[in-house]
């Protein structure tokens, strides 16, 4: 068959070509691509947006909140007034001469009885009862060897005073010398339950230490009864007042003892700071610890017995807890407190004219090894100003000192005499911690 015949025969002849593009269709299905994207991102956003609250709260630790102590009135003149109940005044009536017959209760005054004392002790011993629940017993162990190198294990006990109580830890206050090289700390309750505890931080200058005590792992009847001591204001103290000490004033844990203030002038200089003491007539030991309430059971005064003067080592004496309350916060919140390293005094207009000293604070000592000391202050030297603000009184200098950060330059202005009288001076120091 020719050629020609065959392509009669072939009835079914293809040829591909490519489809013509279609690009409204295209066009549109980008769109609605898109427009489904678009839907499916704010739909996941406001999911996430709306979800976020509750998965945080659920997958997160929650955060620790700070401490927050108020600060007292140092005014002593400010006090809550009473309130004095007033008789009504009679009026008369006029056209009415009647009148009513004088009916007034005398009472009759009753001989006290012993049972009298014996329910006001119980009534001041209920007050230290409660504030008990507020007491643990601290114990630091360390260990150590003798003269035959053989290794025993030594406790230091005191009293602690739980300060605080978050949704995650107990706050407890504490003197640092009782944990002092401590490998292992817990703390005692009431009810005989033991938990472990963790130096927070301490202030090396008062021996105030703050522990933790995680509430996780703790016993549940202790958790839930526990309650933290109330801060209460020491500036209203006055002499002669009725005091409750609680913790172990007499070197055994929750024992209460009742007596008096006897003097609130006294005050005890320390290291960049000075504190009112507390004495009392009330008889304990020399190495006791805890704290003074007044009749509400508020905390007015923490026993420390290192700030009594000799010959008082047996009555109680407390620093005043209102002027302790910023180192308190600060260390609750685990926050350092830093230091210069002077023992101070202000000089006063009467001073200064009859001395003929600057106004200012006067050294009467710098610490060893302490950053004054490398900065060259000297005994004797009177400060004027601290980073270009005028120090007048210790007031001023505490109050400044507590707010530096640790290894913070300061640049101080003192006026040191010499052979031609007093010469302005600047030194520098770097703020730093006492250990």
């Amino acid at each position: 068959m020719s050629d020609t015949q065959k392509e009669e025969f072939d009835f079914i002849k293809e040829k591909i070509k490519s489809k013509p593009i279609n690009k409204k269709r295209i066009v549109k299905q980008v769109i609605k691509t898109a427009g489904l994207g678009v839907i499916f991102g704010v739909t996941a956003c406001l999911a996430f947006t709306l979800l976020q609250p509750v998965l945080k709260s659920a997958l997160e630790e929650p955060e620790d909140q700070a401490f927050v102590i108020p600060r007292d009135d140092e005014d002593p003149d400010t006090e809550t007034e009473t309130e004095t109940e007033q008789q009504p005044m009679e009026t008369e009536t006029e056209g009415e001469d009647t009148q009513e017959p004088n009916t007034q209760i005398i009472e009759v005054p009753r001989d006290l009885e012993l049972e009298d004392y014996q329910e006001l002790q119980n009534k001041l011993y209920a007050v230290g009862i409660q504030a008990n629940k507020s007491i643990v017993t601290v114990t630091g162990v360390k260990s150590d060897t003798d003269w035959f190198n053989s290794s025993y294990e030594t406790a230091g006990l005191a009293s602690g005073i739980i300060i605080a109580k978050n949704g995650q830890e107990l706050l407890v206050m504490t003197e640092k010398k009782v944990i002092a090289d401590a490998e292992a700390i817990s703390v005692t309750f009431q009810n005989g339950s033991v938990a472990d505890a963790v130096l927070k931080k301490y202030d090396g200058n008062t021996g105030i230490a703050i522990l933790s005590v995680p509430l996780q792992g703790l016993d549940e009847l202790v958790a839930n009864n526990v309650q933290a001591a109330e801060l209460g204001n020491s500036y209203r103290v006055a002499q002669g007042d009725v005091v409750i000490a609680v913790g172990s004033p007499l070197g055994s844990n929750y024992s209460i003892l009742t007596g008096n203030i006897t003097s609130i002038n006294n005050a005890v200089s320390t290291i960049d700071s000075s504190f009112t003491v507390f004495t009392t007539d009330i008889v304990g030991s020399s190495k006791g610890s805890g704290a003074l309430l007044n009749l509400q059971g508020q905390i007015v005064g923490l026993v420390m017995q290192d700030y009594s003067s000799q010959g008082d080592e047996n009555t109680l004496t407390a620093l005043s807890i209102s002027e302790l309350k910023e180192i308190i916060e600060r260390l609750s919140n685990n926050q350092d407190i830093t230091y210069l390293g002077l023992k101070v005094s202000t000089v006063t207009r009467e001073i200064e004219e009859n001395h003929g000293l600057p106004r200012g604070v006067y050294i009467k000592s710098v610490e060893m090894d302490s950053p004054a000391l490398a900065a060259g202050l000297q005994n004797g030297d009177v400060i004027i100003s601290i980073n270009d603000q005028e120090i007048l009184t210790v007031d001023q200098y505490e109050q400044y000192v507590r707010k530096l950060e640790p290894g913070a330059l300061v640049r101080i202005v003192i006026m040191r005499q010499g052979l031609d009288g007093f010469t302005e001076i600047t030194c520098q120091a770097e703020a730093g911690i006492l250990r």
